[in-house]
């Protein structure tokens, strides 16, 4: 029993970082129905954002998570206007094109401009570990699901509670009769894309107290999983990207438990599978049918 739960207080921990990354998939999928790929290299920018305010500025570590949550921003609202927003009236097929286009310029760019050598990140927090019934938990374990946690409240009052939060409500649902009642499309979808990009920045320097490394491509695998993560939970439901973010981190620690490491990519992928197969709108999704 004490490896089952201290497998699942690992698991949480990652799948924490899973969840943030799931968030910013479902909403921008929710508003204008499009998978943005390049997300898992926002969450790189957050990184290295986050690496190099903490050696060159001596940043601690709030003031890492913030800027690296502005920066996340700001470039999820540069992608939007530059690259998606032009494309908004195509085919989805350009629009996911683009995006798979977007994040090998963002991952190339990266490694041309900074090399694809791997860094060690600074440990601005001393790890201390504490045991509990047998059970172990870090100090930093802690400061990343918490962490995590206050941001996805924040998020989630940020959705019910505030005017542009309601109108990205209305613009889900339906986005000619939110423009009809005064609701600027354009402004909406870019604080989507602000907020959720926020997010994967702030994940790209809480991944960096778990593991320490950082490098232009370590985007792409937490990225895939992350979407894997809101099929799962259902993708445009809020609520379900969190849930779905836990589920697959504890997944993965579960796999690398039994002594198949090796294949805990192939798992979490094999769950996709499963559930497209079983569940295709995801456990908190809702199916829709379409007239044609």
């Amino acid at each position: 029993m004490q490896t089952f739960f201290q497998q699942i207080i690992n698991g949480l921990s990652l799948g924490s970082i899973y969840a943030l990354l799931a968030l910013g998939y479902t909403m921008v999928y929710g508003i204008i129905k499009l998978i943005n790929f390049a997300h898992g290299d926002i969450y790189m920018l957050g990184a290295f954002w986050g690496y190099y305010v903490i050696n060159v500025w001596h940043f601690n570590f709030i003031m890492a998570l913030l800027s690296a949550m502005l920066v996340g921003a700001a470039s999820g609202v540069i992608i939007e206007y530059f690259a998606y927003r032009p494309l908004r009236h195509s085919p989805r097929i350009t629009a996911l094109i683009t995006a798979i286009g977007v994040s090998f310029l963002l991952e190339n760019g990266m490694s041309y401009l900074f090399s694809s050598n791997t860094r060690d990140f600074p440990q601005i927090i001393k790890q201390v570990n504490y045991n509990v019934g047998g059970i172990l938990i870090s100090n930093i374990q802690i400061l990343i699901l918490v962490t995590a946690c206050i941001l996805m409240v924040l998020l989630q009052l940020i959705i019910k509670k505030t005017k542009m939060g309601r109108a990205m409500r209305a613009v889900s649902v339906d986005p000619d009769a939110a423009e009809l009642v005064g609701i600027n499309i354009n402004w909406t979808i870019s604080f989507t894309f602000a907020l959720g990009s926020a997010l994967a920045g702030a994940a790209g320097v809480l991944i960096n107290l778990y593991y320490n490394s950082i490098d232009p491509l370590m985007g792409m695998t937490p990225g895939i999983k992350a979407f894997v993560a809101a099929v799962l939970g259902g993708i445009g439901s809020v609520p379900g990207a969190s849930v779905g973010g836990f589920i697959i981190g504890i997944l993965e620690t579960f796999v690398q438990s039994i002594g198949l490491s090796a294949y805990k990519d192939a798992v979490v992928y094999f769950v996709l599978i499963v559930i497209l197969l079983i569940l295709p709108a995801g456990i908190f999704g809702k199916s829709a049918k379409e007239k044609v």
